[in-house]
């Protein structure tokens, strides 16, 4: 499948159909299921739905979304990392996730920061979001280490739990109470 973009150690490609095995293995991590919240997809068919009705949507209705990262050398997949468009968020927000032997190789800060210049200079994208769990440390120093600042606290309608909005730069939506 030909490459969005690469960086020096990772190449970024839309998600297919042909990715539900490691949708079900992505999604069932601890990390995944501790601060992104269980998706309950266990099942080919699930990870099928799942697909269909997140990243493969986002391609079509806004030609981006969440995109597979894979090493270059051995073109394994190590996590997902991409752009959204929210329907309660103003702006487009960037998100994250990697299986756990991925984490801490510094795959997170070089893939995020390709996508953030790729949102800017491929798609005009200029102003960006993110939400993250308060208790969600490892995540929040990678958001303030590109350059997102802590607008507000944020809780999208029918939910109680209360998330962190960084942007990279504030603006009206932000700087409402």
């Amino acid at each position: 499948m030909t490459p969005i973009f690469e960086t020096n150690r990772l190449r970024i490609r839309a998600l297919s159909l042909e990715d539900v095995s490691f949708i079900i293995e992505l999604l069932n991590t601890p990390g995944w299921l501790q601060y992104i919240g269980d998706r309950h997809v266990r099942t080919e068919e699930q990870a099928i739905a799942y697909l269909q009705n997140g990243p493969l949507k986002g391609y079509r209705e806004q030609g981006f979304g969440m995109w597979l990262v894979e090493t270059k050398e051995e073109g394994v997949p190590i996590g997902m990392c991409g752009i959204m468009k929210r329907e309660h968020l103003e702006t487009p927000d960037i998100g994250f996730a990697f299986l756990p032997g991925y984490n801490g190789r510094g795959y997170a800060y070089e893939v995020a920061s390709a996508s953030l210049s790729y949102a800017k200079e491929a798609l005009g994208i200029e102003k960006v979001a993110a939400i993250v769990l308060p208790n969600n440390a490892p995540s929040i120093k990678l958001l303030e280490k590109l350059g997102l600042i802590f607008v507000r606290t944020f809780t999208f309608p029918d939910s109680e739990e209360e998330l962190l909005l960084y942007g990279n730069e504030p603006g009206p939506e932000e700087n409402q109470p």
